[in-house]
């Protein structure tokens, strides 16, 4: 596999890409489907993810066939069909309904620092998703979840926090997404081997 790189993001064969941008060290996964998203540093997704509308964090570890922001159809009117707002691949002299595509694009999911959302995860539009955050294979996200807590099920619900509120607090503070790569490569030994408490006690200063 190419080595990723600071410049431009690595991104593999056949993804369908609209309005998206990218941090540094980012990877979009084979088949993805990006659009008016932006990826933050470090992020990835690995093949045939579906990401709209939509800001994710750094270091946010996006799994196979996992959808962010899933797209809905208008559930007031007289039909839910694509005719209605995609009206000029059906007619003639009508045209797409831009404000539907507006405010569509304006339910923003927000993913938090460091999260994993696992295959197959759905997270639902203006859902927030907190640093730390694991959502698991399968679940769908309708409600925001707090940082660093585990979820999983249809629809999701917390089955436990992956860390006490105070390790989770002091993780919060150290932001440790923030440091540079070089302060990052410096660490790498110390991330692979110590808990989360020894971590913080290291570089809490």
């Amino acid at each position: 596999m190419a080595n990723l790189s600071d410049d431009a993001p690595l991104i593999h064969s056949d993804c369908i890409l609209h309005e998206a941008t990218y941090g540094r060290f980012v990877e979009i996964g084979q088949g993805s489907r990006i659009i008016n998203a932006h990826f933050g540093d470090y992020s990835y997704c690995d093949r045939m993810a579906e990401i709209a509308n939509a800001e994710i964090g750094k270091f946010a570890n996006i799994a196979a066939f996992s959808r962010i922001g899933a797209t809905d159809h208008p559930m007031t009117t007289a039909s839910l069909h694509h005719f209605l707002y995609r009206s000029a691949d059906y007619f003639d002299d009508a045209e797409h309904d831009a404000a539907f595509f507006a405010h569509r694009a304006s339910r923003v999911a927000k993913i938090g620092h460091d999260t994993w959302i696992g295959h197959g995860a759905i997270v639902k539009p203006e859902v927030t998703l907190g640093h730390g955050a694991i959502v698991a294979a399968g679940a769908v996200v309708t409600k925001d979840v707090p940082p660093y807590m585990i979820v999983a099920g249809t629809p999701a619900t917390p089955m436990r926090p992956r860390f006490s509120q105070t390790i989770a607090d002091r993780l919060l503070d150290l932001a440790w997404w923030d440091w540079s790569h070089d302060h990052l490569r410096a660490a790498l030994l110390d991330f692979r081997h110590l808990t989360a408490d020894a971590f913080l006690e290291k570089y809490e200063r």
